[in-house]
């Protein structure tokens, strides 16, 4: 049977097989495979078995336990890379007009973006507050738990094919000043100003396994919860909390929720139509 053929029989993805997947690439290189979903596994393991031209989920495993090259290309293909900068520019919009006058009431700001991926959400919120006069106020911690990202993000440089549609989501997010300012061209990339760094803190962090790190004023973590499994989201959910003051705000993605998180009486909803939450105890 062909991957592609696999990818359509949920009744193999059962098998002990994932199970014995999941114990090698925990052993072979610290990676928990068993937090996510099961249809993240589900894409992620298939995806990697077509492109490669395996035969279903015995070969993959046979194979990444002697080939530590295609071992490396799955732990690659398995981080989310999805994102860009001011992404779901309603929510940013939204955060300016409601959250600001609230952060504008403290001394010092601390903020966390939670799977900050290649660093475009961090930077995102490091224009934000500069415009609104708080960036030099404020420390923002970008955390996620693969390092190549990190590397990405610290450098803060991008495709020029990066530019257009970022250009648009500043502008739909409410951004304030000429885009432009904010980064530099070559040939081809995009450099971000490196004034946007000076108060950000790109670090390790295993939402699934590490602890609270500090206590923050605003926190995000978007688009990430959906690709945990129920038992895990719960206990980021309990991070989260613990990791927020209180009257703190939570931001989610557009398809996560506090529903289930057994945190529900401890958040009311802002007023906005996008998933911000204030911690009320």
């Amino acid at each position: 049977m062909t991957g592609s053929s696999y990818e359509h029989a949920d009744s193999n993805f059962d098998l002990p097989i994932v199970q014995s997947i999941t114990a090698t690439l925990l052993d072979k290189s610290g990676f928990d495979l068993s937090v996510y979903s099961d249809t993240f596994i589900r894409r992620r393991l298939f995806a990697l078995i077509n492109m490669e031209g395996l035969d279903g989920l015995d070969d993959l495993h046979r194979r990444i336990s002697t080939d530590s090259k295609l071992l490396k290309r799955l732990l690659q293909s398995l981080p989310i890379y999805t994102t860009e900068l001011f992404r779901d520019p309603p929510f940013f919009k939204n955060f300016r007009q409601e959250v600001v006058p609230i952060l504008k009431t403290y001394p010092y700001l601390r903020i966390w973006h939670a799977g900050c991926s290649t660093g475009e959400e961090a930077y995102s919120m490091a224009i934000l507050l500069k415009e609104e006069g708080l960036y030099d106020r404020s420390k923002i911690y970008a955390t996620d738990l693969h390092a190549p990202l990190l590397e990405k993000a610290r450098a803060g440089i991008y495709p020029i094919r990066w530019l257009q549609g970022n250009a648009d989501n500043y502008i739909k997010a409410g951004g304030a000043e000429n885009f432009s300012m904010y980064y530099t061209l070559t040939a081809k990339h995009v450099v971000l100003d490196p004034s946007l760094k000076r108060n950000i803190v790109f670090a390790q962090h295993n939402l699934t396994t590490d602890g609270v790190f500090n206590e923050f004023n605003v926190i995000l973590c978007r688009n990430v919860l959906i690709y945990f499994n129920w038992t895990f989201q719960r206990r980021v959910h309990s991070l989260l909390h613990e990791s927020l003051i209180l009257l703190g705000l939570l931001g989610l993605g557009n398809n996560e929720s506090i529903r289930g998180s057994g945190m529900e009486v401890c958040y009311k909803q802002t007023e906005s139509k996008v998933k911000l939450y204030q911690k009320v105890n």
